[in-house]
C-alpha cells in the first residue's frame, strides 16, 4: 500500500480489494493537484492581482501582444498547451444535440443529482473552510454557464466560451490550492492536497455518467452514439480544467470504476457535505428568480424529494435530508414532463430550453471575467 492521507486509511485498503491498481492511483492523486500550472502560480503568488488577471485573460483570450509581457512561465504554460492525440470535436455532435433537446431534464439532473453527489468526498472541505457556501446562488449559475457553454455547438474550439470558460477554472482551481495549502485551516497529513486530482478524477466521473443516468431517470432519452458523446465533451472539458490523463476518464466504463473505487476510499459524508449539498438545493429558487414564499417552500422540497430518489436514502440521510418518502416521485415526474412535451412541437421545446440555460447562468455585462480569488476566506476577497 502507498502512504495515504490518514482520511483515507480505512476507505483505501477497502477498495484495493476490489481493484488494487485504481485504488492506488487515486491514493497517488489525493497528493497532486495540477503538475503543469501548480509550479506556475506558485511562482506568481506575489504578483500584483491585477496584472495576474489581465496575463491570465490575454492567453485565454489570445491576446499576444499582452501576453508577451507576462512572465515566462505563465507564457510558457500557454505555449505548451497542445490538444490530446485522442480529440476529436466532431464526436461531440451527437452530444451537443441531445443535451439541448433535453436541457431542461439534464439541468434538474445537475442540480439535485450530480452537484450535490459531488459533496460526498472530502472536497467539500475547500467549499467550506473558503466560505464558498456563502457564494452558492452565484456558484450555481456559474455551473449552468459552463454547462451551457461546453454544450454549445463550437463552445469546445480553442475560441470557443466552453473552452475559456474550463481553462479559466483550471486558473481558480490552481489557485484556491495555493491558498488553501498555505493555510492553516486545511489538514494535509489528513486530507492530502487541496481540489485534488483524485477528487477533480472523481468529479469529472460523476459530471459525465451520473449526468446521463441521471436524466434518463427523469425522462430523458439518448441513443448509444448519443451517450458515447456526451461523455467525450466531458472528458475533453476535464482535460481543459487540468485534470491528469493518469486519473480521468476514458470511456462509461472507467468512469463507473472511478465513481466505485472513489466512493469505496472516500470517508462517509460530514457536516460540511451535509452543509454544500443543503446549501446547494436552497440556492435553486433564489436561481430561478421565484419570489413567492410558499412557491420557493414547494420548489424546495420539491428538488430535495427528486435529490433523495436520485442519490438513494443512505447519501440523503448523510446530507441530513428530511425523512420524506419518495416512492412514486421519479414516475410522476416523467410522467408530467412526458404530458408537457406532447403538447409542445420539438423546436418550441429547444428554444424554450434554451432561454432557461441563458436565464438562469452568470452572463456578466463585461464579459468573461478572469479575476482570481486573492484571500483563502470569500469573506475577504475582492469580487472575482
Amino acid at each position: 500500500m502507498l502512504p495515504a492521507p490518514t482520511a483515507y486509511t480505512e476507505g483505501y485498503a477497502k477498495a484495493r480489494l476490489v481493484d488494487e491498481a485504481l485504488a492506488d492511483d487515486y491514493i497517488r492523486h489525493t497528493t497532486v493537484g495540477d503538475p503543469e500550472l501548480d509550479p506556475v502560480m506558485e511562482e506568481l503568488a506575489s504578483m500584483n492581482p491585477g496584472q495576474l488577471h489581465r496575463f491570465i485573460g490575454a492567453g485565454i483570450e489570445q491576446h499576444d501582444e499582452v501576453l508577451r509581457d507576462a512572465p515566462k512561465p505563465l507564457r510558457d504554460f500557454f505555449a505548451n498547451l497542445e490538444d490530446p492525440p485522442w480529440l476529436d470535436r466532431e464526436a461531440f455532435r451527437p452530444g451537443i444535440r441531445a443535451f439541448h433537446a433535453n436541457v431542461d431534464l439534464m439541468l434538474v439532473a445537475f442540480v439535485t443529482g450530480v452537484l450535490v453527489e459531488g459533496f460526498a468526498t472530502l472536497i467539500s472541505k475547500s467549499f467550506y473552510i473558503t466560505g464558498r457556501v456563502g457564494s452558492t446562488k452565484r456558484r450555481l449559475q456559474q455551473n449552468n454557464r459552463q454547462l451551457l457553454d461546453i454544450f454549445f455547438p463550437g463552445g469546445l474550439n480553442r475560441d470557443g466560451d466552453g473552452w475559456k470558460l474550463s481553462t479559466r477554472v483550471r486558473f481558480v482551481h490552481a489557485r484556491i490550492r495555493n491558498l488553501l495549502a498555505k493555510s492553516d485551516d486545511w489538514d494535509l497529513e489528513a486530507w492530502g492536497t487541496p481540489v485534488s486530482a483524485a477528487h477533480l478524477g472523481f468529479a469529472i466521473s460523476v459530471f459525465s455518467r451520473l449526468l446521463l443516468e441521471y436524466s434518463a431517470l427523469l425522462g430523458a432519452k439518448f441513443t448509444k452514439e448519443e451517450y458515447d458523446s456526451v461523455m467525450a465533451v466531458w472528458r475533453y472539458s476535464g482535460l481543459l480544467m487540468g485534470i491528469p490523463e493518469a486519473i480521468l476518464y476514458t470511456d462509461v466504463r472507467s468512469a463507473e470504476r472511478m465513481y466505485r473505487i472513489a466512493r469505496t476510499i472516500e470517508p462517509e459524508p460530514d457536516a460540511d457535505s451535509a452543509a454544500m449539498a443543503n446549501m446547494l438545493i436552497d440556492a435553486i429558487p433564489g436561481v430561478a428568480d421565484i419570489q413567492d414564499p410558499d412557491e420557493r417552500t414547494r420548489v424546495t422540497a420539491l428538488a430535495r424529494r427528486l435529490s433523495r430518489a436520485l442519490i438513494g436514502n443512505q447519501l440523503a440521510d448523510h446530507f441530513r435530508y428530511p425523512k420524506t418518502a419518495t416512492f412514486g416521485t421519479l414516475f410522476m415526474f416523467r410522467m408530467k414532463q412526458r404530458l408537457q412535451r406532447m403538447l409542445k412541437s420539438d423546436q418550441f421545446i429547444r428554444s424554450g430550453n434554451f432561454s432557461q440555460m441563458i436565464q438562469i447562468s452568470v452572463y456578466d455585462e463585461g464579459g468573461l471575467s478572469y479575476k482570481m480569488p486573492d484571500h483563502v476566506h470569500s469573506s475577504k476577497q475582492s469580487e472575482w
